[in-house]
């Protein structure tokens, strides 16, 4: 049976150092509404398959070996203390193809991803370990932190209506499964209608997955989709290390040369300006939730959550390295969990009971066979609603966080051109409207104040 937690207090953990250690039934609840969840959300985290294959032009095994050493790696979050889902840096996908599209496809563009995965890994480690994470979330204004959340925003819904996105290949499918995410997900007259029935109320339980059900039942049914054929043959499916080893890891193919390393430093950087704006999503989901959970302590750390992304990308970037690379948050899961805790105790007991339990069964999940059989025609429209989803999320913290008319104009002309021309262009527009429009020396003089009140 998991330790209880006093009221008002944290968590129970086993300290190590900036890390706090949680185990399932050990130290949280297991929370059966996200482990069903997590059993069909795994078609998410298995749609980083036709990209890796994709792109890198590898076989599909070992692009499901490589999904399945990820998901082990996710773990890691709620494992170290971090109470979040982590995910992919979902918005710098189409910039980390477009980079490597520069390069052969073979081992030279495997090196160059390589290169790029382990300086994104080092710029999250020296963040961490320096504390400028945290300095940063502090000192950066919140017209820019609008700006960035708005930025992945748009560029997450447009990504899916653009020519060529999978709104116009899937459009029956993702309309049906998005609408449906939205109102059980969002929908305030919903809300009101599971208080009075308690049917409702056990299907708001599961976020997502209705909405994944329903698309696996209409894409078929619409054309757009094979109908699933599950294998019930074999049961697990391990990855193939020798395989991979052999095929994408520098061990095998041999480690970029410095050229590579260098020609990386721009995109690595504007990765992590978008993952940027993970840990600002990260932090207002914490705060929501903390606003109406006064029975849990949460202690959401950016230089904690900084050190274990970093840690992710270098050790996939030595065994597998990965396209959608590591990121330190899935908004869609993450905002779906915190709708959940939200209702209370009895509903879920710590918020890291409901993200802990989540990647530990995506991770059983991308592995067992059959599950992977199922949901594996329906990964396409899966990660269309994730990102839809997330899209949402970003845009209305984004407003939340705008409090005068300023912040809004900056953050909206700031989060256009990110969306647009980029990560490096949008933080660029922000920093100079910033400076050219607010009262800096009023804003100081503000921060002061507050400072010292506090004190007194």
């Amino acid at each position: 049976m998991a330790m209880k937690r006093e009221y008002g207090k944290e968590q129970p953990y086993t300290p190590a150092g900036l890390f706090k250690i949680r185990l399932p039934f050990i130290h949280y609840r297991w929370e059966w509404s996200e482990a069903f969840q997590a059993m069909l959300m795994c078609a998410t985290c298995l749609g980083a398959i036709p990209i890796l294959t994709e792109t890198l032009g590898i076989p599909f095994d070992i692009a499901w070996g490589m999904v399945i050493i990820n998901g082990f790696l996710y773990c890691t979050h709620a494992l170290l203390g971090d109470p979040v889902v982590p995910g992919w840096i979902t918005p710098s996908i189409p910039l980390t193809i477009a980079y490597l599209s520069s390069f052969a496809v073979g081992p030279e563009r495997i090196k160059a991803l390589i290169a790029l995965q382990i300086i994104v890994g080092i710029i999250f480690i020296v963040m961490g370990i320096t504390g400028a994470a945290g300095k940063l979330m502090d000192i950066v204004p919140n017209s820019i932190k609008a700006g960035i959340l708005l930025g992945a925003g748009f560029a997450a819904i447009m990504g899916e209506f653009s020519v060529g996105g999978r709104y116009g290949k899937y459009p029956i499918s993702v309309t049906i499964g998005v609408v449906v995410a939205f109102y059980l997900l969002f929908s305030e007259s919903f809300r009101s209608l599971r208080k009075k029935n308690k049917v409702l109320n056990a299907i708001a339980k599961y976020g997502m997955l209705p909405a994944i059900i329903l698309s696996i039942i209409v894409g078929p049914i619409a054309g757009e989709l094979p109908v699933p054929k599950i294998e019930i043959g074999s049961v697990v499916h391990l990855p193939n290390f020798p395989e991979i080893i052999k095929t994408v890891s520098p061990f095998g193919i041999g480690f970029p040369d410095i050229s590579l390393f260098i020609s990386a430093i721009p995109m690595a950087i504007m990765a992590y300006i978008i993952a940027f704006g993970d840990f600002v999503t990260s932090e207002a989901l914490i705060n929501e939730a903390k606003e109406v959970r006064k029975d849990e302590k949460i202690d959401f750390n950016s230089n904690r959550s900084n050190l274990i992304s970093g840690f992710r990308n270098i050790v996939m970037s030595l065994i597998a390295p990965y396209v959608p690379l590591c990121g330190p948050l899935w908004a869609a899961v993450t905002a779906a969990v915190s709708q959940r805790y939200k209702e209370g105790r009895e509903a879920m007991d710590s918020i890291f009971s409901g993200v802990g339990t989540f990647r530990w069964v995506t991770f059983i999940s991308v592995a067992l066979i059959p599950i992977v059989s199922l949901v594996q025609p329906v990964l396409p429209v899966a990660l269309s609603l994730t990102l839809l989803v997330q899209g949402y999320v970003c845009t209305r913290l984004a407003m939340d966080i705008c409090f005068t008319d300023l912040d809004k104009g900056i953050a909206g002309v700031m989060g256009a051109v990110l969306a647009t021309r980029g990560a490096a262009w949008g933080l660029a527009v922000g920093i100079i409207l910033h400076l050219c429009l607010s009262d800096l020396g009023r804003n100081k003089k503000t921060v002061v104040d507050n400072e010292t009140s506090i004190q007194d």
